[in-house]
């Protein structure tokens, strides 16, 4: 006989991970590249340099205001003159670093490329290695086609030569060229990486070198850190955490933002990667800087502890014991849209957890900002809310909800069951269906029942019978004959209920102590 009807057939058939943790997580991984995807990315993956570094004095010396034309600058780069290269080469850094259209194609194509990389070779000219590398920093900020060129003229070697440079600008400059070429994929980014270029950049991390040096160094690392398919190498990664951990503890919000951003990279995957994160002990210091009002911090280190908690129960419970469900209240208030639904997306893989985790969230008081989304906050946000509602709902223990429905959530939910993404109307029917299933077992569905059809919510689902896809059709069509026929059949007349329902009260007592978690087995 077909269980297709039945309340186990239905929770089998159930979207979210009722029965199983790993496999609502990994659901959420999924949406969450939606997210990813849904707006551009906050880090800049390579910077063009129009604002002059300060030379060497020397160079400084041998500065001339001197306006060349491109023809100009190809005759004087080739020149066997070491003054006349070095202004060329200047003049072509200047028209690179325009504020608008610099020529970075017609100085690919004149086929400059290797010769300025012979000039990066020039140690006993500082002035044209700094000169040079400016100019290959800015055509590899460029498309990744201009970016290659830069790679296959044989750049990136003696540009990590340059680290050792006793001239810091052009030492810096070399760490720029290489954050851009890294910057532009998974490919460009491991040939700089198996150059050896780590062990240089960390040994140039130092409480002594100019703030302006330090950021770009921490944004190349970022770089390094950044792109999958392939991911960075682990021998790479172990080799870059222990820094990023002490660049966590500056207190520059340029520094932090790219340390947070290169911890974001380096968690966004698998539980493996997340535990190497983890275990170095850096989650309250992420949680703590969730609180930063720059929102050049708090965003990559919410994307961060939005990423642990996709790993596995134990790795979500770090992140709760380092505080962050008391500070994710505030953040799904937060004025910027964008952050409430960063906020709201972690809060969902938190609730993809065991009862204890909801437990938590419950009692770090996450449930009335939550219906607070559902009823006011935009749409992108309010879908990150259904889905933790959802992951609730599948998660919780009898309990668990009673607090749920007792927060009010059933109000919003049933509102929009009028909206157009048919995927979150699928999501809401099956989150109604599941607690008035629920309540069924308790023999309190009649009451339920009659919450629901006061908030309008019967004649929504009505209306969605009649929808143009089926699924939609046949799910609406499915809870009013599972749940709202009876009533009307028989001509039963149930009391009315106020605000606030004697009936979750309750319950509430009934089941407090007897309700047990789901036993579920571990992601």
């Amino acid at each position: 006989m077909s269980t297709s009807g039945t309340p186990e057939g239905r929770l089998r058939k159930f979207k979210y991970r009722g029965k199983d943790a790993a496999m609502r997580r990994q659901q959420r991984i999924a949406v969450s590249l939606e997210l990813r995807k849904a707006k551009k990315d906050e880090q800049a993956l390579k910077r063009r340099n129009i604002t002059p570094l300060s030379p060497d004095p020397a160079c400084e010396q041998q500065t001339k205001v001197i306006s060349l034309t491109l023809q100009e600058i190809i005759n004087g780069v080739n020149a066997s003159d070491p003054d006349v290269r070095f202004q060329a080469t200047q003049a072509a850094r200047k028209m690179l670093s325009r504020e608008r259209n610099p020529p970075l194609k017609l100085i690919v194509e004149a086929g400059l490329i290797p010769r300025l990389v012979e000039f990066l070779k020039s140690s006993l000219h500082p002035c044209l290695q700094f000169e040079a590398a400016w100019v290959l920093t800015n055509i590899a900020s460029g498309t990744s086609q201009q970016t290659r060129a830069v790679v296959e003229g044989g750049a990136i070697q003696p540009l990590v030569e340059l680290l050792s440079s006793p001239h810091m600008t052009v030492c810096e400059q070399a760490v720029w060229a290489l954050g851009n070429i890294a910057g532009d994929g998974p490919e460009f980014r491991d040939i700089v990486i198996s150059s050896n270029v780590i062990p240089h950049l960390l040994a140039l991390v130092s409480s002594t070198i100019p703030i302006t040096f330090l950021r770009n160094i921490t944004w190349t690392l970022s770089n390094l850190c950044r792109n999958k398919n392939p991911y960075p190498c682990e021998k790479a990664v172990k080799q870059m955490l222990p820094v990023l951990s002490h660049l966590l503890r500056h207190q520059d919000s340029e520094v932090l933002s790219d340390t947070c951003w290169a911890l974001s990279y380096l968690t966004d995957g698998c539980n493996d990667r997340i535990g190497q994160v983890v275990d170095i002990g850096v989650l309250p210091r992420l949680v703590e800087l969730m609180t930063s009002s720059e929102l050049n911090v708090l965003t990559p280190s919410l994307r961060t502890v939005g990423n642990i908690v996709t790993g596995t129960d134990h790795q979500t419970q770090v992140a709760i014991d380092a505080g962050m469900l008391s500070v994710l209240p505030q953040l799904l208030m937060h004025p910027k849209s964008s952050i409430q639904k960063e906020a709201a997306w972690a809060l969902s893989n938190v609730a993809a957890g065991p009862c204890q985790h909801i437990q938590q969230l419950i009692v770090c008081g996450m449930l009335p900002p939550l219906v607070a989304l559902l009823k006011n906050g935009e749409f992108k946000v309010q879908k990150e809310a259904i889905w933790t509602v959802a992951n609730f709902t599948t998660g919780g223990t009898v309990d668990q909800l009673i607090q749920l429905v007792h927060s009010g959530v059933l109000e919003p939910l049933v509102n929009l069951l009028t909206i157009q993404d048919l995927k979150i109307v699928l999501i809401i029917l099956d989150i109604i269906s599941f607690i008035l299933q629920a309540a069924d077992v308790l023999s309190e569905k009649e009451n339920l029942c009659l919450l629901i059809e006061e908030l309008g919510g019967v004649d929504r689902i009505e209306a969605l019978q009649l929808h143009e896809n089926h699924q939609v059709a046949q799910t609406a069509l499915n809870i009013l004959e599972n749940h709202f026929c009876e009533e009307e059949e028989n001509g039963v007349t149930l009391p009315a209920l106020d605000q606030d329902p004697e009936f979750l009260k309750h319950l509430a007592k009934k089941y407090q102590s007897s309700a047990t978690c789901k036993p579920r087995p571990k992601p």
